[in-house]
């Protein structure tokens, strides 16, 4: 099929190509990949799955050491969630997920958003969340800036785990100047569930349909993937319509229609639209089980009308999630949804075709050749070098350093004067 630029669509310049944290050697890795010069659309594409917070591709070749297989890993890197064996038949899924850049311009929504996702990435795996957690870091509360920022990331986490009836269990907060630029926001969610109710988010079945589910798709947090990868700045608060805006409650619902449907027979795969929206999940997906995919634009539930095949497979709207559901079996999908007062809506299919497909209607907007989309993303390997400044505080004999006096920047005065600000 030929692919064809959508009237209205912006010139592909170098500039826009740099503005979606492309860099030039990547950018050529995609015009020989596709044999052509990309659309709008697709370099839109690109830039989120290529970017860190999708890809980590400066973390990879590090995290690929890391032990990850055991007689109890049930399922390791890959997926929504690492899930291991506890015994009798049971077994646990955890996710840990930052939102830091996010919570810097927003806090509220930025770490009230983290949790839902990690929620989503929990539940997608077959578990009901028992249990939440965080680790926080924070600069000095003498800041009316961190103090804005720390009330706002902890009523978000509260908040929303609170409304979707999941406890905050456990956590821990640290206050250095280090982290004044630029917080810390890590979620963690524990699900429990039973080994053989394992659910893995991996599209298969020719002919099979993709429906989109949950809450429908909206202009907030597009290209919020790219926004994560990038350094903080000054500029950084005018990007502030990159952070995605949670509901809960909404939540609440698809966390029990999505385990209803995992239940129920009717679905073969399941995936949260998390990071880069439609765009990361219905890939992944494909990508996993080594089969072809297109989405077709016009069918996606929208809430604001005039939206671009761009803002639909970009935006990081919550709540949402992507189906691959066993051909024949689409009312009974919409049926489960409809009892928990939420969407489905067909919206593509599987394919033999090894081609990642994105239509508007009758016109082409997307195609990339078969799973190099996600596995053609390149990693680095930068050089590691430890300053002489490091390696000399390192080599310090730590007794030998008297301890420091209980001062304004204490651990117990800052928690003092964090319990008395207004």
């Amino acid at each position: 099929m030929t692919v064809t630029a959508r009237p209205g669509d912006p010139q592909i310049t170098a500039a826009l190509v740099a503005e979606h944290g492309l860099t030039r050697d990547e950018y050529t890795r995609l015009v020989d990949m596709l044999g052509r010069e990309p659309t709008f659309t697709e370099l839109g594409i690109v830039s989120a799955l290529w970017s860190e917070h999708c890809s980590y591709k400066h973390s990879r070749p590090l995290l690929r050491t890391l032990p990850t297989k055991a007689p109890y890993v049930l399922q390791g890197p890959g997926e929504n969630a690492g899930v291991i064996s506890i015994g009798d038949g049971m077994a646990v899924a955890f996710k840990i997920e930052s939102h830091n850049h996010p919570s810097a311009v927003e806090p509220y929504q930025g770490a009230a958003t983290g949790v839902g996702g990690i929620l989503r990435d929990v539940f997608t795996m077959g578990a009901r969340p028992i249990a939440l957690l965080n680790s926080l870091r924070f600069g000095s509360l003498d800041s009316a800036r961190v103090r804005y920022l720390f009330a706002g990331v902890v009523k978000g986490i509260g908040d929303y785990g609170n409304c979707v009836g999941i406890p905050t269990v456990a956590g821990e907060v640290v206050f250095d100047p280090a982290y004044e630029g630029n917080p810390l926001v890590n979620a963690m969610c524990v699900g429990l569930l039973r080994e053989d109710e394992l659910m893995l988010a991996v599209a298969q079945g020719v002919g099979n349909p993709i429906i989109a589910v949950g809450a429908r798709t909206g202009r907030d947090g597009i290209h919020g993937a790219s926004f994560a990868s990038e350094d903080l700045s000054e500029a950084s608060d005018a990007k502030r319509p990159r952070v995605q805006v949670g509901d809960p409650f909404t939540e609440k619902l698809l966390l029990e229609a999505s385990l209803e449907l995992i239940r129920s027979g009717h679905i073969v795969a399941i995936q949260d639209m998390g990071a880069a929206g439609l765009t990361s999940s219905s890939a992944e997906m494909a990508a996993r089980g080594d089969v072809g995919v297109t989405i077709d634009t016009t069918l996606v539930p929208a809430r604001e009308s005039g939206m671009t095949p761009y803002e639909l497979l970009l935006s990081e709207s919550q709540e949402r999630m992507l189906v691959v559901a066993l051909k024949g079996h689409e009312d009974h999908v919409r049926a489960i949804l409809e009892k928990w007062d939420l969407t489905a809506a067909v919206i593509g299919e599987v394919i033999a075709e090894p081609v990642y497909r994105v239509t508007e209607g009758d016109r082409v907007v997307a195609e990339f050749p078969g799973i190099r989309l996600v596995t053609d993303c390149p990693t680095y390997e930068p050089e590691a070098r430890e300053s002489d400044e490091v390696r000399a505080r390192r080599e310090r004999d730590v007794h030998a350093i008297a301890e420091r006096p209980a001062s304004a920047g204490s651990f117990s005065s800052t928690i003092t004067r964090s319990a008395r600000a207004p």
